[in-house]
């Protein structure tokens, strides 16, 4: 049975730089606030590689109250308002991140007009621009910097951004976390992603999810539904919650 749906932020609940679908978050937030009074419905989390002010304010949005992940492995308590950061996260690893900070403004931010650093970011150096070309354009020119300079470091993108993060400070270890927190086992648990750094998470819990617009790396590593971003994670929590009820009625008649 899934006690736990944990879902990506960009291409999932949402598509970067486009108005949200207000109508289905709605109904997202009305089934997860069921949560409370139905054993069938598993509470709702985040895990994403967006800043912890980002995954708070889409907390909000859908009823949140427990811990979101940040940043991939930053762990935000949301009734208690404190942040929670893996050890890997050290002054060592804090003096790299603005280090590469710098060198992507000087570096890659400065060949690319519209581009810029992902702001309030503090475990991981982001980069954002609205147009893929650009991102598929600077990605390997990242990857082939940090690879020879920062092997701590690893580099993963969407179609809008590319991410430099601690290679300990993944999703993997983002969700494994929130399971601890929740007090379950990660086969206990559904996620849904859409993008290479998804992968670990997506590996490591009992229901992978990925919306029909994930990177087609993604595909082979979860159930692929036929719906695109914020309607393939309503479609998502409706299988966890139909799945769940008949694991509950096998108990009862059992």
């Amino acid at each position: 049975m899934i006690k736990l749906f944990i879902t990506d932020l960009d291409g999932c609940i949402s598509t970067p730089f486009k108005k949200p679908d207000w109508n289905v978050l709605s109904e997202i937030r009305r089934i997860n606030e069921q949560h409370v009074d139905d054993m069938a419905v598993p509470p709702l989390s985040i895990c994403s590689g967006r800043p912890q002010p980002y995954v708070e304010a889409v907390a909000q949005w859908l009823g949140i109250r427990h811990p979101v992940s940040f940043e991939s492995a930053g762990i935000f308590h949301i009734d208690k308002s404190e942040i929670e950061f893996l050890p890997v996260f050290n002054r060592k690893a804090e003096k790299q991140v603005h280090e590469l900070k710098q060198w992507l403004k000087d570096e890659i931010i400065a060949d690319y007009s519209g581009m810029m650093l992902e702001f309030t970011k503090r475990m991981d150096a982001g980069i954002i621009h609205a147009e893929k070309e650009v991102i598929d354009e600077a990605y390997p020119k990242i990857t082939s910097y940090i690879s020879d300079r920062y092997p701590l470091f690893e580099a993963h993108k969407t179609d809008v951004s590319v991410n430099v993060i601690l290679s300990d400070n993944n999703k993997r270890n983002g969700v494994l976390t929130l399971c601890e927190r929740f007090g379950i086992k990660p086969e206990e648990a559904a996620y849904i992603g859409d993008s290479s750094g998804d992968i670990p998470a997506l590996e490591v819990v009992g229901r992978p999810f990925a919306p029909s617009n994930a990177a087609d790396v993604v595909k082979d590593h979860a159930e692929v539904l036929d719906l695109e971003v914020t309607e393939a994670v309503l479609k998502a929590y409706r299988l966890i919650i139909r799945e769940n009820r008949e694991v509950l009625s096998e108990k009862l008649s059992g």
